[in-house]
C-alpha cells in the first residue's frame, strides 16, 4: 500500500491477474502518493515551460528511427534511447520500451496512453484493455504505450525479491508501541537499502519530470507535432507536467482522476486518506442494505464491524490456503483495494464474511491484487517504481517516527478507518537514499489546447478536490464532472463520459464548461 496506484483494476488485465492496482499512498508524496502543495507552508512556484527548440546536445535522441516490429497479437514493438541524465545527456542513456496498436484506418497520429501508479505499465494496460476503446479511437490513432523509466519493460527499478516482498507487505502498518514502530522502520530501511543495492544511481532519474520529457522525446519519433495523451489517476500528473513542460506541442490531452500538484506530500496524504474514508462510506452504505453484508445492519455498526475485524488480524493473523498469513496490513490492503472500484464490493463482502469465520484467503487475494503479486510469487516492479518516483518528486513528508505521531490527529480526523495505515505508510520516503528534485508546483500550461480533466466526486485515490485543483491552474482546462464511485470514470461503462472524450479525442470537440455527468 504505498502511493496512489495506477487503474489497473479497470483493465482486461487486471482481472485477468485478479485485479487492480492503483496505489494507495506512499511514502514520499500520494500515490497515485505523488500529491503535492504548498510544501510546509510557502505558496507553490508554477512550473516554468522548457525552451521551444530542442537543444543541440539533445538532437540525436530526437533524430532516432524507430523501428515497429510485430509482437504481443497485433501489436508492434520498438525501443528507443533517452538520456539518463536531461542535465548532461553525454553521461549515458536508457533503453524505453514501447507498443502501439496501429490504427484500423486512416491515423490522424498517435494517441499515447499512461494508466498510472506511479508504476503501473503503460504496455500492460494498453494490451489487456484494448478492447475497452472505442472503436472510433482504435480506427483513428495509432494507440501507444510507453512503459516509464524505471517501469515495466523500460529499465525497470528492482528491489525486493518476492519472499522479501512478502514479509515487507505483512509488516505492521499500525504500530502501537516502540517494538513494532522500531520494526516498521527496519523494515523502511531494509526495503530503501535493497532498491539502492539493486538499481544504484538510476534511482536519482526517475522523476516524473524526465519521464515528461521521455514522451516529448517519443512524440518526435512516431512523426506527431504535438501529443495526444490519455493519462489517469498518477499519468493525469505526468501529463500535465508534460503540458507545463511543452505548452506548445500539446494536442488533445485527457486526465482522468487528476492530482492536484501544489499539494505537499502530506496534505496529499491527508487528503487521499480523506478519499479512500469517502469511499468506505459508500461502501458501508451500500453493503447494509444487502443480506450477505457481516458487518451489521447500520453504517455505524459497518464501520465498528471492520475496525473490530482488523484489531482481531492485528492480535491474531489468519490462514489461508496459501499458506501465507493474513496480517492487519495485509487485511486493509485488501479493503483499500476494493474501494478501488464499486464493482469489487461484493467480493469485498464475501472476504469480510471469510475473515469472520477465521479465514484469510479471500482478503488476502485482494491485498495480493493490490501490490501485483502474481500467484508464483513474484511481483510486479510496481511498487518498486512507485516508490522510486514518489520518493524523488517529492520531499519525504515525514522524517521520524515523532513527525508521524504528531501528525496522526490529522490523519485520524481525515479518515477514522485508514488514517493511521496511511501515515505510517507515509514514513518510508524519510529513508530513501536519493534526495527529491521535485517541489510542489503549479501548471498553468499557458497557450495550449483545450485539457479536458475529468473528476469523479467519490474517487478514493484522487479526490475530486484535486480535479478542481488542476483544472483551476491550467489556463485552458475544461473539467468534465462524474458523480460516482470508483478511481477514474473514462472507460468504465459510463456512456455521458465516453461520450465526452470521444467527442474530444477524435473532432476537438471540447466539453463544455460545467459538464456533469450521473451514474
Amino acid at each position: 500500500m504505498r502511493a496512489v496506484r495506477s487503474t489497473r483494476v479497470l483493465s482486461a488485465m487486471a482481472a485477468a491477474a485478479a485485479l487492480l492496482l492503483a496505489g494507495c499512498s506512499s511514502g514520499g508524496g500520494a500515490s497515485d502518493s505523488s500529491v503535492r502543495g504548498a510544501q510546509q507552508g510557502r505558496p507553490a512556484t508554477a512550473l516554468e515551460p522548457l525552451p521551444a527548440a530542442i537543444p543541440a546536445n539533445l538532437s540525436a535522441y530526437y533524430a532516432q528511427k524507430l523501428s515497429w516490429q510485430a509482437c504481443d497479437q497485433g501489436f508492434e514493438c520498438a525501443t528507443f534511447k533517452v538520456p539518463l541524465d536531461y542535465a548532461n545527456p553525454a553521461g549515458g542513456d536508457l533503453t524505453l520500451s514501447a507498443v502501439r496498436k496501429p490504427a484500423g484506418g486512416a491515423a490522424q497520429g498517435s494517441l499515447l496512453v499512461n494508466p498510472g501508479g506511479p508504476g503501473g505499465s503503460a504496455i500492460d494496460y494498453l494490451e489487456g484493455s484494448i478492447d475497452s476503446f472505442d472503436p472510433g479511437l482504435r480506427a483513428a490513432y495509432h494507440l501507444v504505450g510507453l512503459d516509464p523509466r524505471g517501469v515495466g519493460r523500460s529499465s525497470p527499478v528492482a528491489c525486493l525479491s518476492g519472499p522479501q516482498m512478502d514479509a515487507y507487505t505483512a509488516t505492521d502498518m499500525t504500530p502501537d508501541n516502540l517494538g513494532e514502530i522500531n520494526a516498521l522502520v527496519a523494515a523502511d530501511k531494509n526495503y530503501a537499502a535493497a532498491c539502492e543495492m539493486q538499481s544504484g544511481s538510476f534511482l536519482g532519474h526517475v522523476s516524473t519530470a524526465e519521464s515528461a520529457r521521455d514522451m516529448d522525446v517519443l512524440r518526435a519519433l512516431v512523426g506527431d507535432s504535438r501529443l495526444n495523451f490519455l493519462g489517469k489517476s498518477y499519468g493525469t500528473f505526468l501529463g500535465a507536467t508534460y503540458a507545463g513542460l511543452f505548452p506548445s506541442r500539446v494536442g488533445r490531452m485527457v486526465l482522468d482522476g487528476a492530482i492536484d500538484p501544489s499539494l505537499d506530500s502530506l496534505a496529499g496524504n491527508q487528503t487521499q486518506a480523506g478519499g479512500f474514508e469517502v469511499a468506505w462510506a459508500d461502501f458501508a452504505k451500500d453493503c447494509v442494505t444487502h443480506q450477505d453484508c457481516p458487518l451489521g445492519r447500520t453504517e455505524q455498526q459497518a464501520g465498528q464491524g471492520i475496525d473490530a475485524l482488523l484489531k482481531q488480524i492485528h492480535d491474531q493473523p489468519l490462514n489461508t490456503d496459501s499458506g501465507r498469513k493474513l496480517t492487519e496490513s495485509l487485511a486493509t490492503a485488501g479493503v483499500i483495494e476494493a474501494m478501488y472500484a464499486d464493482y469489487l464490493w461484493p467480493s469485498l463482502r464475501s472476504a469480510l464474511t471469510s475473515a469472520k469465520a477465521g479465514d484469510g484467503s479471500a482478503l488476502l487475494k485482494l491485498a495480493d491484487a493490490y501490490y501485483e503479486r502474481s500467484p508464483d510469487g513474484s511481483y510486479a516492479n510496481l511498487m518498486f517504481a512507485n516508490t522510486a518516483i514518489n520518493c524523488l518528486d517529492l520531499p519525504a513528508p515525514f522524517s521520524s517516527p515523532e513527525d508521524v505521531e504528531r501528525a496522526m490527529p490529522a490523519f485520524q480526523k481525515a479518515s477514522p478507518h485508514f488514517g493511521r495505515d496511511m501515515a505510517w505508510m507515509a514514513l518510508s520516503c524519510a529513508y530513501w537514499p536519493y534526495k527529491a528534485t521535485g517541489t510542489p508546483h503549479t501548471i498553468r500550461a499557458a497557450g495550449a489546447p483545450p485539457i479536458v480533466v475529468v473528476g469523479t466526486t467519490r474517487d478514493p485515490a484522487t479526490p475530486y478536490v484535486w480535479a478542481q485543483a488542476l483544472a483551476g491552474q491550467l489556463e485552458s482546462s475544461r473539467l468534465l464532472t462524474y458523480d460516482g464511485d470508483g478511481h477514474t470514470a473514462y472507460q468504465r461503462h459510463n456512456a455521458c463520459i465516453d461520450n465526452a472524450v470521444n467527442a474530444y479525442l477524435l473532432a476537438g470537440t471540447a466539453p463544455n464548461p460545467g459538464t456533469r455527468c450521473a451514474k
